[in-house]
């Protein structure tokens, strides 16, 4: 997403998302039969399955992170998928779409990834519960963007959002919008702590107002994370936003993705609900760390007849 596409937000326009009510059976019915429309085999497959590598930011948020770690990671992201498996495809130069990391980590990622284009997300705002004093979460960001990184996930308050004080919510965010400055912001909802499809709906409608470039289900730490029901509502929230202020915003479904089934049936409501656009790494990314993995698994099988030893596949 360059400069040019980011979204600017607007300013709190509640009357676009207060009356919105969801037939939560509907979506359901629709999200699983979306899903069921396309069978992608043999190169098809491969060839969508490559698509979700490009989209990936592969992560790495553990208490027990260090330097060598995430430059394990690095190697992967510059790697994704074994060299000899991608010259049997004729691909080349394929990528991870981001490395995401803690902020303290982020000057690791950074050197690891020097002489690349891969940008390096950092979570900020007090991850993965945001419960801390707002002054703090926006040093966080500025911490983060000072270290280098490329983009920063923040973490909504989810008890702004279950009170309805969809205001002060639109005020926060906009705050960490301005700390962010040049780097692009994934605004995390924790979807799964959000008790109705309405208030995902609403909070869908308030991160964009307030200049989310990308909006994202979870943080990978609630019960309950990326769900194709809630990533449909929150499509359709990016639909709308776009009709009505011409802006356009990315979508990351993240947790809860870890087969290539996944990444395939992700991408599937992707193009049919936003369009082709939103198959590339400006405005879909996945939030994974085992999913690149399965991806890698099912593209040796296609490649060699045979499903590969897991000790033969780096895991990072």
């Amino acid at each position: 997403m360059s400069t040019e596409t980011r979204n600017p937000g607007t300013g709190f326009q509640p009357d676009w998302f207060d009356q919105i009510r969801i037939n939560t059976p509907a979506v359901e019915r629709r999200a699983s039969s979306l899903t069921a429309r396309r069978s992608l085999k043999k190169e098809w497959q491969v060839a969508w399955l490559l698509n979700a590598v490009r989209c990936i930011d592969l992560t790495t948020l553990s208490g027990d992170d260090t330097d060598d770690r995430v430059a394990r990671l690095c190697a992967k992201a510059r790697q994704p998928i074994a060299p000899e498996l991608l010259e049997a495809l004729g691909v080349t130069g394929l990528t991870t779409g981001a490395v995401c990391v803690y902020p303290t980590m982020v000057a690791a990622a950074k050197r690891a990834l020097q002489g690349t284009d891969i940008p390096v997300a950092s979570v900020a705002t007090g991850f993965p519960a945001g419960l801390m004093p707002l002054d703090l979460r926006l040093a966080e960001i500025r911490y983060a963007v000072d270290q280098g990184a490329d983009e920063i996930d923040i973490v909504i308050s989810r008890g702004l959002a279950l009170r309805g004080e969809w205001s002060a919510l639109y005020d926060e965010i906009r705050a960490m919008r301005e700390a962010c400055g040049a780097a692009r912001m994934k605004t995390i909802l924790a979807t799964g702590e959000l008790k109705t499809l309405e208030n995902v709906a609403r909070a869908s409608h308030v991160a964009m107002q307030a200049g989310a470039d990308y909006i994202k289900t979870s943080t990978g730490k609630e019960p309950v994370n990326a769900t194709l029901p809630v990533s449909l509502v929150m499509l359709r929230a990016i639909r709308d936003y776009r009709a009505q202020s011409g802006h356009i915003v990315g979508f990351k479904p993240a947790g809860g993705l870890k087969t290539a089934k996944d990444a395939l049936n992700w991408q599937v409501m992707m193009l049919e609900e936003l369009g082709r656009d939103w198959l590339a790494p400006d405005l879909f990314r996945i939030g994974a760390s085992s999913l690149l993995g399965d991806i890698e698994r099912q593209v040796s099988h296609h490649v060699t007849g045979r499903y590969a030893a897991s000790y033969r596949l780096a895991a990072g």
